[in-house]
């Protein structure tokens, strides 16, 4: 069933009731960063490649008040837990696991001179953790643009990006291209941001068509990034290069892979051949987009899962019949195209179908999910939306 996201103003309100009960205090900076699918160009951001992601209208809210001493109060409506650390010495990996995240932006705040007082802080989301939504990336962004209106501050919005990159690889151990940060920071409604990872300049796209609509459906299986699976192909992406002998992916053709197939072994020439390629189909989408030409991007992104099905081996059986199921929909049943999304080992698949035909298809691909399955997926709509951004600040 197709679900409703949460009203932004909502969760404001709950960010600001949950400080008052658990806190005892009252908010004067509040802050807001959306999670993000990626249309297309999946695990090529950390090889010079292109990725086409957007910011979804699923939100993590930080609500808080500087509370006149040395240390940060954190608490969340997902953990009991609360967390509390000095902000105004050097930060430390700690516990609970999920304050590292903040702990690394706060990190490269004081990296860049910044003096830190101690706040109150709550945090609630709507983006489902686990599901390949970039979570970690909205949290990060959340608080990196929560401790710029603390401090009354603007980072430059790259800057801000690249800072809360830096602290998911420095505190949470997972080597993360540029992609999650930058949708999260960078979004726009009616925008996919088309990212030059060589670069790192985002380029927004057009997604003005109020008819088409992309599903986002949680499979429900969620594995996590830092346990290795992640940080091995990356791995087979550097040494593949290495073994290409070239610069960077971007000078690297399919021929330069066909040519070297035995030299680079398996599995290297088979994640070298998903690079080449899905660089090559992210480009194409992002041209199929600027002529309105969305009956093109199915194709796309059809060729982009079986690439991580079969040649990067990111997907999961569950991922893998999500997609079938919406192909089976088809043209005629309102779905344009699918694939999975993130990082892979479960997570989300996108479907870019009709908006007039989304209700369906989502119960469609919920009910034989189901039955395949045996587990209940999370399916919602999204367009493009607001990136990171300061939604109340007291003056």
């Amino acid at each position: 069933m197709l679900q409703l996201n949460p009203n932004l103003t909502d969760l404001v309100a709950d960010a600001a009731a949950g400080l008052r009960q658990r806190l005892h205090a009252t908010a004067t900076v509040t802050a807001a960063a959306p999670g993000r699918v990626n249309l297309i160009g999946e695990h090529i951001d950390y090889c010079d490649g292109f990725v086409m992601p957007f910011a979804i209208d699923r939100y993590i809210v930080i609500a808080g008040c500087a509370n006149g001493t040395a240390e940060a109060r954190i608490a969340t409506a997902l953990d009991e837990e609360l967390a509390v650390f000095k902000v105004t010495e050097p930060q430390q990996i700690g516990t609970p696991k999920w304050s590292n995240y903040l702990r690394g932006v706060i990190q490269g705040f004081q990296d860049r001179g910044h003096h830190l007082a101690g706040f109150d802080a709550f945090i609630v989301s709507s983006v489902p953790g686990g599901a390949g939504l970039s979570s970690s990336a909205a949290l990060e962004c959340a608080t990196a643009t929560f401790l710029e209106g603390l401090l009354d501050t603007v980072l430059d919005t790259r800057e801000k990006a690249l800072l809360c990159q830096k602290a998911e690889h420095e505190f949470a151990h997972v080597p993360c291209g540029i992609m999650d940060q930058f949708a999260s920071a960078f979004g726009k409604p009616n925008r996919l941001i088309l990212i030059d990872c060589q670069t790192g300049e985002p380029n927004l796209v057009p997604f003005d068509n109020l008819d088409l609509t992309v599903l986002i459906s949680n499979t429900m299986v969620h594995h996590e990034l830092s346990d290795g699976g992640y940080a091995a192909r990356r791995k087979h992406t550097e040494d593949g290069l290495a073994i290409l002998g070239k610069a960077s992916w971007r000078d690297v053709t399919a021929a330069d892979v066909s040519a070297a197939w035995t030299q680079l072994g398996d599995p290297i020439n088979r994640r070298a051949r998903h690079v080449v390629g899905e660089i090559a189909r992210t480009v194409a989408a992002a041209a199929a987009l600027e002529r309105n030409d969305f009956e093109a991007l199915g194709p796309l992104m059809a060729a982009s899962h079986d690439s991580l099905r079969d040649d990067f081996e990111v997907s999961c059986a569950e991922l893998d019949i999500m997609v079938e199921i919406a192909r089976k929909i088809g043209r005629a049943g309102g779905v344009i195209g699918a694939r999975m999304t993130g990082g892979g080992f479960g997570g989300s698949t996108v479907t870019l179908c009709d908006a007039s035909k989304a209700a369906d298809v989502a119960a469609t691909l919920a009910a034989e999910y189901a039955k395949a399955t045996g587990l209940t997926p999370q399916i919602f709509a999204s367009r493009p939306s607001q990136g990171a951004h300061l939604v109340a600040q007291a003056k």
